[in-house]
């Protein structure tokens, strides 16, 4: 414990007991006892607390990542939609592909083409029936 062996454990215990005396040594070892307890538990508050405080700067880093990204999909967007841009774009793929050349002019249409009905003549089916007693 504390890097100190039994024997040297065994030594401070002997000194207290000469210096202090068995009277005071009970209520002193519960003195010492809450000295420490106080220190373990202000280290673990303090432990605690960093750890916290680390997490907050993970989070503060996720954070200030994420709106990184949302920036630059924002610009992205916003150059993808810029009109004027777009407009400039076409001009330019206008001129490589060379569409200055007018769409050559409707051909006239054809005559009309005139489509009459012959009236239907009614017709009165043949029914022929083969007389057997003949």
């Amino acid at each position: 414990m504390f890097g100190m062996g039994i024997g040297e454990i065994f030594l401070i215990i002997i000194i207290a007991i000469l210096f202090l005396g068995p009277d005071k040594l009970p209520s002193t070892m519960v003195e010492i006892a809450k000295f420490f307890r106080q220190v373990k538990g202000t280290v673990s508050s303090a432990k605690a607390t960093l750890e916290e405080e680390m997490k907050f700067a993970d989070m503060k880093q996720e954070a200030l990542n994420y709106k990184k990204e949302l920036t630059d999909a924002s610009a992205e967007l916003e150059r993808m939609t810029n009109v004027t841009e777009i407009g400039s774009e076409l001009n330019v793929l206008k001129n490589e592909i060379n569409l200055d050349i007018p769409p050559p002019a409707p051909s006239a249409p054809k005559e009309a083409e005139v489509i009459t009905f012959a009236p239907k003549t009614k017709q009165q089916p043949k029914l022929e029936f083969e007389d057997e007693k003949a």
